[in-house]
């Protein structure tokens, strides 16, 4: 069974569907939307290995004509080069502004492949098909686009909203554990945010038989999540406000990763996990959280196998609040030189926050880099 969201954006609305099997309906679902029915389909070496056939034989059946271009997969593709390179490959494939852009695979080529799309002929249509439990609830949704610099991550790109996202229950199962347990993180946020019963769902088993191969609990959980983050762009497209409440954890983990190089020490998830606890620890240093709800978080996240301190970095190198805190005046949210947090009045009750002083952070990252 498929069930279908809206992204109430007006002229530039569109469905999420959620479901098992939607990759061999892709053609028949992605057909009524072309102007021109032709695509090209972007994806990396992973996904095109366990998935691409099945994709191109729903676009052949439909009569929609494809190519594309297979990338590496990793953190390091979100770049300047593997951009340009992607740019040159549509235009040397003749795409034109009828033709539409299909990112097929994780939040990486879902970032990279959006921003391409909007800037490719000054914009042509694009979709987000995306093959990870983190592109599924997080970043296939909402239009965010861009690459990473050497300055930091996501400083490059634009909103960009999809045609239509379709996220199909059954390639989970190709994910490797890791992966998987990284995407749950983003999963866990959706409750921290504003929905404490979520998180009191996730808590009892349901995040676990999600991670087990559950394919009741896979749904719920993705389509709880779409729906939060629908409601959510809906009202504040741009980031304007509420949006930003979405990025809890992230300021923490942008900064984690550039620490580690964005590479495979630490996966984007497994950042926000981290992340999210410091979150919260800063809140209850503050005096606005109860220590039992961190506490609750971080047993949750332990008991998932989500990371809960600090992993070793590469080539011996080692962690740095000093370094870390140099990060965070790098962050998209910085405005008039102050960094502005997502924090918690408890579980379900995230806010945002400018004033936190430097000392306040400072500390928080100098006991979890110690506790290692």
């Amino acid at each position: 069974m498929t069930s279908v969201l809206s992204v109430a954006l007006g002229e530039r609305s569109y469905d999420i569907h959620v479901g098992a099997g939607l990759l061999a309906k892709a053609g028949a679902l992605i057909r009524p939307l072309l102007s021109t029915p032709r695509v090209f389909v972007v994806t990396d070496e992973t996904v095109a290995a366990l998935h691409l056939e099945a994709l191109k034989d729903a676009l052949d059946g439909a009569g929609i004509e494809n190519h594309g271009v297979v990338l590496p997969p990793g953190e390091q593709t979100k770049d300047f080069a593997h951009l340009e390179s992607l740019l040159d490959a549509m235009l040397e494939a003749r795409c034109e502004r009828g033709t539409t852009i299909v990112a097929f695979g994780g939040g990486v080529i879902g970032d990279l492949t959006g921003f391409a799309a909007s800037i490719l002929l000054r914009g042509v249509p694009f979709i987000q098909i995306p093959t990870t439990l983190l592109s599924q609830v997080d970043s296939s949704v909402g239009g965010k686009t861009g690459i990473n610099t050497r300055q930091g991550k996501n400083l490059v790109g634009s909103f960009y909203q999809p045609r239509l996202v379709l996220a199909d229950i059954d390639v989970l199962s190709t994910l490797a554990p890791r992966d998987l347990r990284s995407g749950y993180a983003e999963v866990v946020k959706y409750g921290l945010i504003d929905d404490p019963d979520f998180f009191a769902w996730l808590e009892q088993k349901n995040g676990l038989a999600l991670l087990l191969g559950n394919e009741e609990a896979r749904t719920r959980a993705v389509l709880t999540s779409c729906a939060a983050k629908a409601r959510v762009v809906a009202a504040d497209e741009k980031e304007g406000g509420q949006r930003a409440l979405l990025n809890l954890g992230h300021t923490f983990a942008h900064a984690l990763e550039a620490e580690g190089g964005y590479g495979e020490a630490l996966q984007h998830g497994e950042a926000v996990a981290i992340g999210m606890l410091m979150a919260f620890d800063l809140s209850v240093r503050m005096g606005l959280c109860p220590a039992g709800d961190l506490a609750r978080l971080e047993a949750h996240l332990k008991a998932l196998a989500l990371p809960v301190t600090l992993p070793p970095l590469p080539e011996g190198r080692a962690w740095s609040a000093p370094a870390l805190l140099g990060h965070f005046a790098k962050d998209k949210k910085v405005k008039d030189g102050k960094v502005t947090f997502v924090l918690a009045r408890g579980i379900g009750q995230a806010f945002l926050c400018r004033d936190v002083e430097r000392a306040q952070v400072l500390a928080v990252l100098e006991d979890w880099v110690a506790r290692r």
